[in-house]
């Protein structure tokens, strides 16, 4: 006897079971019979903004689609022919009981429901998911309309070096307005690439190769980029993978312009380190470069400095005007900056005091102030008027190990050079 009643109760219980999933899915439920909906669980009265399922109840199945998607719906209805087929998932457009439209995705099932055949149909509620494509959707326009405008060149480059993207100010700071360069290879780039010495800088050796193969983030170097237009223009960039928690993420490389104000800041730095009116090193930096030379010698030992004085020239300074004197100080140098080697530094003390470094020389430097002195000695034409000055050149042989700083040596120059002065009677 309980046996039987065990079995006769097990649909029932099964049949309630199902009623309660059903009366308390997340996902509408509704079931129609001939077109005529004959059952809404309360997530479809919710999602269909009635009242109660009254109100939908005994409607047909039309008043809630879209007109457009009425046609498709009832083919895929018809095509369900045995209890427990299942239509294929399609998207519609209801039409909810205050007027708006929303998006659903269906599946509809043939059942039997209280003896009579009839559709099982789930909706489920797409708004969400739309809202945050159209919102993702939204993101990438402004994404790429913000790095369309950027002056910042910004490059998309997949792992295997493959340009992806590249904004307009790319295009622009690599000389390539017009150039298609999505879908080439970074390093076949119609561009030539140096380090910050000038030196050619292969696209294998450059910061973005490094982070395409390790993925390594790097910052604020610097590069020159010659591109199509023959200009060189001067970089700072950094480049990261474009998803950090994504392995095989492309890289995005970003650079900005600093050619103005890498040329600026050398203009600085030569402003500060040479002398305004000659051209040549001042006399902080022709210190500097004895103090150097004496302890690393890098353009060979130092083998003599020359301290050169100018006779006469106070002569031509306060009769023809400090505007001439500074005409023949400028030829003075020119003259002092050609009749030594390239690597030899040449820079003004003060007034008409110059000091000359000679380094790495295997013979004296008897010959170098001879032609030195013959330079200056030459007549130089100044507004008008033909001057000449001579040179008193006091000379201090270095040698290895030589004991002396930097302030003896060229307090022994200065002392040769006068004592040079008294011997000429000058």
């Amino acid at each position: 006897m309980d046996e039987k009643n065990t079995m006769v109760g097990d649909p029932e219980q099964a049949a309630e079971r199902y009623r309660s999933l059903v009366e308390h899915s997340p996902d509408a439920i509704c079931v129609h019979e001939r077109g005529v909906v004959v059952y809404l669980n309360p997530a479809g009265v919710r999602l269909l903004a009635a009242g109660s399922a009254d109100e939908i109840v005994g409607r047909p199945v039309s008043d809630f689609i879209a007109p457009d998607s009425v046609a498709s719906t009832l083919a895929r209805i018809d095509g369900s022919r045995g209890n427990g087929d299942a239509s294929e998932r399609a998207v519609l457009t209801l039409l909810r009981a205050d007027g708006a439209r929303i998006s659903v995705q269906t599946v509809s099932v043939l059942t039997v429901w209280q003896g009579r055949r009839a559709y099982q149909v789930v909706l489920h509620d797409l708004s969400a998911q739309h809202a945050a494509e159209r919102a993702q959707h939204r993101a990438e326009q402004h994404f790429t309309a913000i790095v369309s405008q950027l002056e910042e060149g910004v490059v998309v480059i997949s792992r295997q070096g493959m340009i992806e993207s590249i904004n307009p100010a790319a295009l622009r700071i690599f000389g390539c307005r017009g150039a298609r360069l999505v879908g080439a290879r970074f390093d076949k780039l119609p561009l030539r690439m140096v380090d910050t010495e000038g030196v050619p800088l292969p696209a294998t050796r450059h910061p973005v190769a490094r982070t395409m193969a390790t993925g390594e983030p790097i910052t604020r170097f610097v590069f020159g980029v010659d591109g199509t237009d023959h200009h060189r223009r001067w970089l700072t960039g950094s480049c990261r993978l474009l998803d950090p928690a994504d392995r095989t993420s492309p890289v995005v490389s970003s650079f900005t312009d600093i050619t103005a104000t890498r040329a600026s800041q050398r203009e600085l730095q030569y402003q500060a380190t040479h002398d305004g009116l000659t051209g040549l090193l001042n006399r902080n930096t022709i210190l500097a470069a004895l103090e150097t030379a004496l302890a690393h010698p890098a353009g060979g030992p130092l083998s003599a400095v020359l301290f050169v004085d100018l006779d006469g020239f106070k002569t031509i300074n306060d009769g023809h005007g400090h505007v001439v004197g500074d005409v023949v100080l400028q030829v003075v140098a020119q003259r002092l900056r050609r009749a030594v080697r390239r690597g030899d530094p040449v820079g003004r003390l003060g007034g008409d005091e110059f000091l000359v470094l000679l380094c790495g020389r295997e013979i004296g430097p008897e010959p170098i102030i001879r032609r030195l002195a013959a330079s200056v000695a030459e007549p130089i034409v100044a507004q008008g008027q033909r001057l000449a000055v001579r040179a008193s050149i006091g000379v201090t042989p270095i040698g290895p190990g030589d004991p002396r700083t930097a302030t003896e040596i060229l307090r022994d120059a200065d002392t040769a050079m006068y004592l040079q002065k008294a011997i000429a009677g000058r």
